[in-house]
């Protein structure tokens, strides 16, 4: 704790300084990496504070806690577990038989996609397929199928499914032919009960359709396989396993991603997973201090808990990322959303900052307005991804706008320059146009966003999520937060089929009014 309040101490010397004058004089602030350009110099941070927060991730064994991970130890205390993601982009000869078994989980899901992309699978000819999970069972899976369409089968295309709200699978078959349609059901417990209500529609509409044949129309992605057996009612030959060293947010390698590589075809996900690997590798051999997962995990931990920048904003400027901040959001908010560390004690600083964000240029008629004059300073990355194959004035015009919004929100506009600008201009007018600036950025550019570059960036969020976790001392990968939740409303769903009262008082006067109509 002694090196926090001297982190503290120095980071209050650091406030009033200009970002613009701070920023120049980061010569330490550029790294490139798998395909990757970053800039981190827009931040409060100089040579002493950056010496600080390696020194501070030394005391947490931030590099021990690297070798954890990728040795396999069981980095998941409370379920005492290891995290194998990492395994499902290694490649053959790496690790040991656990990761092997791990890595081979995903031979069968890749040559039945395969076959079902070509039209070669021993069932129907399918040319939809409906993909129902929620979580990290979802989002994964529905940014890497949203980011390529060009690239994607004509032949077979791919709906989502993840409310429980009976429209959500409503509009998702609607217009679907159950002959030709293949549902995928991703469940690692196959207990979730939004999935599982999804998953019981869709049975019954194909029920109605294709009688006796309905189980060929289905492929299950789970841990849990007696209940996905007891479930068909079958073993039909497509249920893959989902291993449960595999974290449902850290997922999208595995074969819950099945309608990706059905998408896409397996060489394109094996490039996907070489991407991974190929930051993996970085992560795991490069020193702190050219370590970019490290390098930014630190700089979450300095805007969070030293300087107290309660949110970050993550701004995708590429139309292929759009889904981006709402995967982060799952990814760092449920992995670091806490305030409690393994050994039961409070974590007496500000951990994980609320993560929002959206589609670059769009936001930028809308809430970018709040983060150039709102009173709240919040972080902000910006993820440019580029493709010397798009229109060149288009692409221009986008990084254009990105490198715009990251230059003004840290040097802002100052009344002086406004007047200088406008001198006719009225005062009251110049001072509702005066930006402050001095709000910290990075700076993301690949210009070749491809399977393999989107692979290595999502790679590395996962990393820097589980290094800002051992920085904060938090579990990265449990959830019991969401765990209750779901306790509470399957105890309300049944106090609603009742018509009974459950919950607080607040809780049975919002029932009575829905009784009520």
């Amino acid at each position: 704790m002694n090196k926090l309040l001297e982190m503290k101490a120095h980071a209050a010397t650091l406030r009033d300084k200009s970002l613009v004058s701070l920023s120049e004089a980061s010569p330490h602030a550029e790294l490139k990496v798998c395909g990757w350009y970053f800039n981190l110099a827009r931040h409060f941070v100089d040579d002493i504070a950056r010496t600080l927060l390696s020194g501070y991730a030394q005391e947490r064994e931030v590099p021990e806690a690297i070798d954890a991970l990728f040795s396999g130890k069981h980095v998941n205390p409370s379920e005492d577990r290891p995290a194998l993601h990492w395994a499902l982009r290694s490649q053959p000869g790496e690790g040991d038989k656990k990761v092997a078994k791990v890595r081979d989980s995903l031979k069968e899901p890749m040559e039945f996609a395969d076959k079902v992309r070509m039209g070669l699978n021993d069932g129907p000819r399918f040319r939809w397929v409906v993909h129902i999970g929620i979580g990290g069972s979802d989002l994964g899976p529905r940014l890497v199928h949203d980011a390529f369409p060009e690239m994607r089968s004509i032949e077979t295309r791919i709906r989502f499914c993840s409310n429980v709200d009976p429209l959500d699978i409503e509009r998702t078959l609607l217009g679907l032919n159950p002959a030709e349609t293949l549902v995928i059901g991703v469940s690692k417990s196959f207990g979730t009960e939004e999935t599982l209500y999804n998953l019981n529609q869709a049975r019954r509409w194909l029920q109605a359709e294709v009688g006796d044949d309905w189980t060929q129309h289905v492929a299950l992605i789970t841990g849990n396989e007696k209940r996905a057996v007891d479930w068909l009612g079958e073993h039909n030959g497509q249920i893959f396993d989902m291993p449960k060293s595999v974290g449902g947010r850290y997922s999208v390698w595995s074969a819950a991603s099945l309608s990706c590589m059905i998408a896409y075809g397996s060489e394109w996900f094996k490039r996907f997973l070489a991407g991974a690997h190929d930051m993996d590798m970085h992560v795991r051999e490069v020193p702190l201090q050219e370590n970019i997962a490290v390098r930014l995990a630190m700089l979450d931990f300095w805007n969070a808990s030293v300087l107290g920048y309660v949110m970050r904003v993550v701004l995708g400027y590429s139309n292929r990322l759009r889904i981006l901040p709402s995967f982060l959001q799952q990814l760092e908010l449920e992995s670091n959303g806490k305030s409690v560390g393994p050994d039961g004690e409070e974590i007496a600083l500000m951990t994980a900052p609320a993560l929002w964000g959206g589609e670059g240029s769009v936001g930028q008629h809308s809430y970018h307005q709040w983060m150039h004059q709102g009173q709240i300073y919040a972080p902000t990355e910006f993820i440019v991804g580029l493709n010397a194959q798009m229109d060149g004035d288009g692409t221009n015009a986008l990084l254009a706008h990105a490198l715009a919004q990251a230059e003004v929100l840290a040097g802002g506009r100052s009344y002086e320059d406004i007047q200088s600008a406008e001198p006719d201009a009225a005062e009251h007018l110049i001072a509702q146009k005066v930006l402050p600036g001095r709000k910290p950025s990075t700076f993301m550019l690949c210009e070749a966003l491809s399977a393999k570059t989107l692979g290595a960036l999502l790679a590395l969020y996962e990393h820097r999520t589980y290094i800002a976790g051992v920085l904060w001392g938090v579990n990265s990968f449990d959830q019991w937060g969401v765990e209750f939740g779901k306790i509470s409303a399957k105890a309300l769903k049944n106090n609603l089929e009742a018509r009974k009262p459950g919950g607080d008082g607040i809780t049975q006067r919002i029932m009575q009014a829905h009784y009520d109509g």
